[in-house]
């Protein structure tokens, strides 16, 4: 599985047989996903003070389009990958929505209904 954050309403807006295409996917050809382990970076960098988010838990076997494993824009320190779904994500691809909101100490952690997977 892999996650993307996106607002709650971003996603409500995306109905039953539709896909699902963020700005991301037009201005940089794709879709700006993490996995369980690394979805915590991005958020703490992109998206402190967002009350409106949820995690997209997406089964990559269901997308129908390229996923590729790259450095991230820009590339982290570290050298982490993270996966980029080259198009559209089709709305049964994803099998889960999951509140995203920061901790009480700050900064974002992976939520508890997905840190027991």
């Amino acid at each position: 599985m892999i996650l993307h954050i996106c607002g709650a309403a971003e996603w409500a807006e995306v109905g039953e047989g539709a896909e699902y295409r963020p700005p991301s996917l037009g201005e940089v050809g794709f879709i700006h996903c993490s996995d369980f382990g690394t979805v915590h970076l991005p958020a703490n960098v992109r998206y402190r003070g967002r009350t409106d988010l949820v995690l997209l838990e997406i089964d990559p076997a269901k997308i129908g389009v390229p996923v590729r494993w790259e450095e991230g824009l820009p590339p982290h320190p570290a050298g982490i990958h993270f996966p980029h779904v080259y198009g559209p994500i089709p709305h049964a691809a994803v099998v889960g929505v999951h509140g995203f909101t920061e901790t009480d100490d700050g900064g974002f952690r992976l939520p508890d209904s997905l840190a027991h997977r």
